[in-house]
């Protein structure tokens, strides 16, 4: 398989978590251009953190869905398991937004300040159906990716970006609501537009390989308890990674200028998810492509090559006036968040070719059904995360640098388990990371 194959299946899926990545510093954005923008930046980065913890488990469906939907009796049945998902993670969201578990997390657990939390609350009820939409259309989009489909995937984020980033200007400009209020409702108008456009979007494949008529995949049919299984691990991997964000925030409110750090870690972590997008786009594109011949070696070398990238264009950003025009001309931050903001960057500069390694050897092993040791890889990940933010505590680190030290050791962690398993499960033919012999 040549490079350039690889780049135009990878592209579009590229393209589509770079516009979903575009999304947070848009509405962040408008924040910022509203009063009383520091609490309200503050309370958006709280809201978003919990949301997506709530959706975690469903996250993964992506990744389950291009994996495992072959046919049409593989699809209804991954269709049904989504419903379910999706219908207990509402009844999950709707409990925290609207009964005394909200002071508990929020206040209790996380410690946010009184003037935050306030704001926290009509997000988060506002972003009850979040799961349930995320769920719906990263369902569709792992059949398009099954079925080579990958330019409706864009298109289907293009969708999104215009419908949130359209609400959120629009409010800003006419409502003159809270900036928190604006924010979660630019979030869900987004996510409904992208799973009404996935929902038509997947119909022309329905027909041609998914109908009544259509073949049987080779092979035994898939059945309810090895989807469970299946999905099991990568559910519990998502909420893993994502408890990994309340456990920074926890960390932040209690250290040195916990308001200000706050505020400034919506927009360094969108800076993350920007320069992580590369990598994000991966882990689909080496489950999919190994089910081809002799595709070992090209992804490998695509995988390392991307990682080189990423740091260069990381370092580039980083080092040049990039960093500032972003922050405090697109951003229009604060003095004191925007100095924060910026001088916390340089320890981020490894963390996404840190990310490409991750996404490589968890599309690896998700290939190869082997997803309990992508379990146990990021289980290892969040320990690291937690013993590093502890430290911090204790020692009384700043609070940013902190978190950027715990992600960064805890990504390093991950990779050399996931390396390690990797190497057990591929034919001894076949190493990791040296060339591997032709004969």
């Amino acid at each position: 398989m040549r490079q350039r194959d690889i780049f135009w299946f990878w592209l579009p899926l590229f393209a589509s978590w770079l516009l979903m990545t575009a999304e947070g510093p848009i509405i962040s954005a408008s924040i910022n251009r509203l009063p009383n923008e520091v609490i309200m930046l503050a309370a958006f980065g709280i809201v978003n953190s919990l949301s997506v913890t709530i959706e975690s488990p469903i996250i993964n469906l992506l990744a389950t869905s291009t994996a495992l939907v072959k046919d049409r009796a593989s699809f209804l049945l991954v269709r049904r398991f989504t419903i379910q998902w999706a219908v207990a993670l509402t009844a999950v969201a709707a409990i925290v937004a609207f009964t005394p578990v909200f002071d508990w997390i929020v206040l209790g657990l996380l410690d946010t300040p009184e003037a935050v939390a306030t704001w926290v609350r009509p997000g988060m009820q506002i972003m009850t159906l979040w799961s349930a939409a995320i769920a719906w259309r990263r369902f569709l989009q792992g059949v398009m990716i099954h079925f080579g489909e990958t330019r409706k995937v864009a298109w289907g984020t293009a969708v999104r970006l215009v419908s949130s980033g359209g609400t959120a200007v629009s409010l800003t400009l006419f409502s003159g609501w809270p900036g928190v209020i604006i924010a979660a409702t630019s979030l869900m108008a987004g996510v409904t537009a992208e799973a009404l456009y996935a929902t038509l979007a997947v119909r022309p494949l329905q027909k041609k390989y998914l109908a009544p008529e259509s073949p049987v995949a080779p092979g035994a049919p898939l059945t309810a308890r090895e989807l469970f299984w299946f999905h099991l691990p990568l559910a519990s991997t998502s909420l893993l990674i994502l408890l990994a964000q309340p456990m920074v925030t926890f960390s932040l409110a209690r250290l040195d200028q916990p308001v200000e750090s706050l505020a400034a870690w919506p927009v360094v972590f969108q800076i993350m998810l920007m320069a992580r997008a590369a990598a994000l786009a991966l882990p689909e594109v080496v489950i999919a492509l190994s089910e081809r011949q002799n595709t070992f070696q090209p992804l490998r070398r695509f995988s390392l090559n991307l990682a080189l990238v990423v740091t260069g264009l990381m370092a580039l950003f980083i080092f040049t006036p990039l960093a500032a025009f972003y922050i405090y001309v697109v951003q229009d931050m604060t003095a004191v968040v925007g100095a924060l903001t910026e001088s916390s960057l340089v320890f981020f500069l490894l963390f996404p070719a840190l990310a490409t390694f991750i996404s490589w050897l968890r599309g690896l092993l998700i290939n190869r059904r082997a997803t309990k040791a992508v379990n146990v890889g990021m289980a290892i990940n969040l320990g690291v995360t937690a013993v590093v933010l502890a430290l911090g505590l204790l020692a009384r680190w700043p609070g940013l640098p902190t978190a950027a030290v715990a992600l960064n050791a805890a990504a390093l962690g991950e990779i050399l388990y996931l390396g390690w398993y990797t190497q057990r499960i591929l034919p001894a033919e076949t190493p990791l990371l040296r060339p591997v012999k032709v004969s």
